[in-house]
């Protein structure tokens, strides 16, 4: 007599795709080893399964701090054939402390880029927030310096690939807050220097023409999920130039006019 031996079935549909991606994104993470995008091989992965990967992932992750938002230059929407922006969320293990060097070590192909930061100062949620809503929740701003890190080969990846990446979410850091009132988040000019030369300029209606619309875009979206933005959270409003890729030695600065330089050394 032999004892009976049971196998879990593997995983098929939608959720089946999702749970393969996480897995394969977790081990890129983990070890450190780009891969090539899932949809080479999973043509099934579209843009909701690329959010249930991150759903995924964001249940293993630390406690939530905020969200950011990734695609918000229609520029870059047209070249990439989409019509509005993806999310990714921001959890503990995303920070950098102010003064804190980026361990590039740590990550696979990291990249910078200047950001608006909104803070909240109280919920908000619900279908239909427009900017104006948003400005109002607002508490403060500042100049933030996000790290981007895709876990896929040469940065090449479709929206599915990429909103499964967690919008190729890594680390990020922020400035001293200050209050919004009186500033105008459009014409504010930005300049994102590396190893001491301008590399990039921008202003803030960048993002989306506002930085606060692409975040009533956000809160819209996570709408549809039954979530909305909590006070306190801390809110990436999309990067304001290209993204410079970063090494050992290098630093980079980002201003913003009116929200103060924030400088970020790499090791």
């Amino acid at each position: 007599m032999t004892d009976a031996i049971t196998t879990r079935p593997p995983a098929t549909g939608q959720s089946g795709i999702a749970a393969q991606v996480a897995a394969r994104l977790e081990r890129a993470r983990t070890t450190c080893t780009a891969i090539p995008p899932a949809s080479d091989d999973l043509p099934g992965l579209d843009l909701a399964t690329g959010y249930e990967v991150q759903r995924l992932h964001r249940a293993q992750a630390g406690p939530l701090v905020g969200w950011k938002l990734g695609v918000t230059s229609r520029a870059k929407q047209m070249q990439v054939g989409v019509h509005e922006p993806i999310r990714g969320f921001l959890a503990t293990e995303h920070v950098l402390d102010i003064g804190e060097p980026l361990q590039t070590r740590q990550h696979i192909q990291p990249r910078c880029e200047p950001e608006i930061v909104l803070i909240m100062g109280s919920d908000l949620a619900g279908p239909h927030v427009s900017a104006s809503d948003v400005l109002a929740a607002t508490a403060a701003v500042a100049v933030g310096i996000e790290v981007l890190d895709s876990r896929y080969q040469d940065y090449r990846f479709t929206m599915p690939d990429v909103v499964a990446d967690n919008a190729s979410a890594s680390r990020f850091v922020i400035g001293t807050p200050v209050p919004v009132a009186g500033i105008d988040l459009r014409l504010v000019g930005v300049v994102l220097e590396h190893r001491g030369e301008v590399f990039g300029t921008a202003s803030g209606a960048a993002s989306l023409g506002h930085p606060a619309a692409a975040v009533a875009w956000l809160v819209r979206s996570l709408a549809l999920e039954g979530e909305g933005l909590r006070a306190g959270e801390i809110i990436l409003s999309g990067g304001l130039t290209a993204a410079v890729p970063v090494g050992p030695g290098d630093v980079v600065v980002a201003t913003i006019d009116r929200l103060g330089s924030l400088e970020l050394a790499c090791q």
